[in-house]
């Protein structure tokens, strides 16, 4: 089953990413609804579903202005996957999959116009899968090695303006038993090459959010820890060196989701919240990496476990 944990190369241009998008996720109910995100970082209401509803999966770009979701938990982990044209408009289940199906995984793009996949669970279990998305959005079978320590509920996004880093997680450990937080990266290459982990940097969490800003740079932040839910930032650099902690803003919660926005800015919305209910809060991401407030005016079915990327 789905695992959900209880609580206790050249740099982007300012027309590349310019706008984005939520979608999926769950609240007691898996969901196939997205919210566009304007070139301004305004979300819109829901757009009617599109795909099977589904939860814990992941996003990211492909193509240069065009988006993919793709993995998840529905009634069983699946390997579906919905295309977003660059114009925002998500795509009915592909009918030819690849890739084993698994939940919980994350995503960024690589190379300038592709992606990859990577990581995740199939039930209980993790793994360190990858799957390579190529220009033309086509999922690509698991590749055969694979580096780093398997886990779930896991973020990436893109550094350097052509490569990208997982980051954080979680793993079920049967001897103690109990759940294996992590707090390591691992670093993706501009040919999508994943390297082995990174010593951990920063508060090890599982399920925070990540997205690119500033056209080279990217941010994690928020997450469960083992003291509860954090809004911890950490700041990774366009060398791929992810910063110490620095103190958060905004709402606490994890399970939220963050993508671009306007060419060299972010965005995180929606999350689980304390009592595991769930918000539509969001909250901006400067091109300096600075996290603004929540953001007054939300939109858009309060969720968490749901998924972000960039397009246009």
């Amino acid at each position: 089953m789905f695992p959900i944990i209880p609580a206790n190369s050249a740099t982007v241009s300012p027309t590349e990413n310019d706008e984005g998008i939520f979608g999926y996720g769950y609240d007691g109910t898996n969901y196939a609804v997205s919210n566009l995100v304007s070139n301004t970082g305004v979300v819109a209401s829901d757009a009617a579903a599109v795909g099977t509803a589904r939860r814990g999966l992941a996003a990211c770009e492909y193509g240069e202005d065009k988006g993919i979701f793709g993995f998840g938990w529905a009634a069983i982990d699946v390997s579906i996957t919905n295309l977003v044209s660059n114009a925002g408009v998500v795509a009915s289940d592909q009918a030819a999959t690849t890739g084993t199906a698994r939940s919980a995984p994350a995503a960024c793009e690589y190379g300038g116009d592709k992606g990859i996949i990577g990581f995740g669970s199939y039930g209980w279990p993790a793994a360190a899968t990858t799957n390579l998305v190529s220009n033309a959005g086509v999922v690509a079978a698991d590749q055969a090695a694979t580096t780093g320590t398997a886990r779930l509920g896991l973020k990436a996004c893109e550094y350097g303006g052509d490569k990208g880093i997982f980051g954080f997680g979680a793993a079920y450990d049967p001897g103690r038993p109990g759940w294996d937080l992590f707090g390591l990266t691992n670093l993706v290459s501009n040919t999508g090459v994943v390297a082995s982990d990174t010593a951990a940097v920063g508060t090890a969490r599982e399920y925070p959010a990540a997205c690119g800003y500033g056209g080279d740079k990217g941010i994690f932040t928020n997450g469960f820890a083992s003291g509860g839910r954090v809004t911890t930032k950490n700041l990774v650099s366009n060398a791929g060196v992810v910063a110490s902690d620095v103190a958060g803003v905004g709402t606490v919660r994890y399970t939220t989701a963050g993508c671009e926005y306007g060419g060299d800015k972010g965005i995180f919305g929606y999350g689980s919240l304390v009592g595991n209910t769930y918000t539509n809060i969001t909250n901006l991401v400067s091109n300096t990496g600075v996290v603004a407030s929540d953001q007054a005016a939300t939109t858009g079915t309060s969720r968490g476990f749901l998924a972000a990327c960039s397009f246009n």
